[in-house]
């Protein structure tokens, strides 16, 4: 494993409840709709969500424009409905967490942290694929009110 591992934050408003963004992170029918930057796209079949201590965190992006596809195989270390989604990435061992806080009125703060990120997953460019990944829920969540 890489000695240069880092730390992302990305925090975000969404116009849903926390209730809402959480069941969009955690309903595999929702979550194939906006994970993974544009010019993605996650096929339903890949995807496993087991919303407890211990389930499986699973899905494969594809790539639009050349197929190549990515697995992402994790596992769920904390969760607490509508507040709190923890998972640890398996073979990498990169942590990642989700706080949902209700500022009121249908709005949602996300804050999503990553630690023990491999050099090759920081920098401009995983930023905006997660940044862009954020838009495509705020797009779901308004289609779905």
């Amino acid at each position: 494993m890489s000695e240069n591992l880092g730390e992302l934050t990305i925090i975000r408003e969404l116009p849903a409840t926390p209730a809402d963004v959480f069941r969009a992170y955690v309903e595999p029918e929702q979550f194939v709709r906006f994970w993974g930057p544009v010019g993605t796209h996650v096929p339903l079949d890949t995807v496993t969500i087991e919303p407890k201590v211990g389930g499986r965190f699973d899905s494969t992006m594809v790539i639009e424009e050349t197929g190549d596809r990515y697995p992402v195989r994790g596992t769920i270390t904390a969760i607490r409905e509508g507040e709190l989604l923890e998972f640890v990435e398996d073979g990498i061992g990169m942590t990642g967490s989700l706080t949902f806080v209700d500022l009121g009125e249908g709005r949602t703060k996300v804050v999503m942290q990553q630690r023990d990120v491999p050099e090759m997953y920081l920098g401009p460019e995983a930023e905006a694929g997660l940044n862009s990944s954020f838009d495509r829920l705020v797009e779901h969540l308004v289609a779905r009110s």
